[in-house]
């Protein structure tokens, strides 16, 4: 058995596929964090919109090009930094992450400090701090 793309040491099945099917079904913001970062190595640009909050949920037409970039790299690792609040009786949290990446054959990081916040009872992500 493989390690789902978040970095856990579940099949992608039981673990973000999961998630990817019933976003309400996720507990805590790292989780969703997971999730999203499961999506975009496998560019499920619907996922990553539904899991995004709703006032500042990308465009249809950068959703293309967030998934166009997304098939365009080539996914390495994700490491979860830290994690404040964010847990299933919680309203709101942050994950502070590194995604890795190869693009253009050289290894790319992104690291962010994340806001997540339940919309309509489940975790979504609200935007970078």
């Amino acid at each position: 058995m493989s390690n789902c793309y978040c970095g856990r040491s579940f099949s992608y099945d039981s673990c973000c596929g999961t998630i990817h099917q019933d976003i309400s079904s996720v507990t805590t913001a790292e989780d969703l964090m997971r999730s999203r970062y499961s999506a975009f190595v496998l560019a499920n640009g619907d996922y990553l919109m539904q899991s995004h909050h709703s006032s500042t949920r990308p465009s249809s037409k950068e959703k293309k090009s967030i998934v166009r970039w997304a098939k365009s790299v080539q996914w390495v690792k994700l490491e979860v930094v830290r994690t404040t609040l964010g847990k299933s009786d919680d309203t709101e949290g942050t994950v502070h992450f590194k995604a890795l990446y190869y693009e253009n054959g050289s290894l790319q990081m992104i690291e962010e400090h994340s806001k997540f916040v339940k919309e309509q009872g489940y975790w979504v992500y609200l935007d970078a701090l």
